[in-house]
């Protein structure tokens, strides 16, 4: 019998290629919403996609450790949106640690993925979480827990993303880009207040500091584990992503 190539095809099932089952995780995180400018969240957003009536951030910096030892880190940045009548939050900037976080969310969801130096710490009542790329640590949570709060019970959230390729030529996308819906599970079990610290710093590629922090609204620390199914609801054309493909590709030019 001639020796297995590991390059070679891996079939278990006549069914298209799939993830692989996800594996049970718990993330240690810092949570925290801010209140910022309406008209700074209405530059952001790429059509059908429109400003809530609510100028909301939300941003978090998490540890995950997987239930197999393999750990890495993961922070989000959104803003709240509509998708018509349905609201949710639409994602700038959405760092991990290893290759295979980045892939499996990009390829999948849509994700704006990105390679970033993740980093949570906690000592006692202080904690701290950091997001350093390109050399610059973008985004830093940093505060005091002051109290344990009643857990809560599961938490619900959608999340909106534009799932597309940039087409071969390197010009446009090669089809027009699905609008996805991704629906996620918390289940939350510890949840701490906190007072805290939201820094944003000015960086060329994770410009999160043209956000204006007008009052910070929650600061939790909290460990959960979360679930998450996405569908693609809509098409859309592709004239309508392509100016903001930048939030996804660092340095990418659309005109080209």
């Amino acid at each position: 019998m001639s020796k297995q190539v590991r390059y070679g095809a891996q079939v278990d099932d006549a069914s298209a290629p799939q993830q692989r089952s996800p594996v049970k995780s718990w993330a240690k995180a810092i949570w925290a919403d801010f209140e910022t400018d309406p008209e700074v969240v209405a530059q952001v957003l790429p059509r059908p996609l429109e400003p809530s009536g609510e100028p909301r951030v939300h941003t978090n910096i998490c540890s995950v450790e997987m239930d197999s030892g393999a750990k890495f880190g993961a922070a989000n940045f959104t803003v709240r949106a509509r998708h018509g009548d349905v609201e949710g939050e639409y994602s700038l900037a959405l760092p991990m640690t290893t290759e295979q976080a980045v892939v499996g969310g990009r390829e999948t969801w849509g994700e704006p993925k990105k390679l970033a130096a993740i980093d949570v710490t906690r000592s006692g009542s202080y904690a701290r979480g950091t997001v350093t790329r390109q050399g610059v640590t973008y985004l830093e949570l940093v505060g005091k827990v002051l109290e344990t709060l009643p857990t809560p019970p599961p938490r619900e959230t959608l999340d909106f993303y534009f799932k597309y390729m940039i087409n071969p030529d390197g010009k446009g996308f090669d089809s027009d880009p699905a609008l996805v819906y991704c629906r996620r599970t918390y289940e939350i079990r510890s949840f701490e207040r906190m007072e805290g610290e939201i820094i944003l710093r000015d960086s060329p590629f994770d410009p999160v500091a043209d956000f204006p922090i007008r009052r910070i609204l929650s600061f939790n620390f909290l460990e959960y584990h979360s679930d998450q199914v996405g569908e693609i609801v809509d098409r859309v054309p592709g004239e309508w992503i392509a100016p903001f493909a930048h939030q996804r590709y660092d340095g990418f030019s659309w005109k080209r």
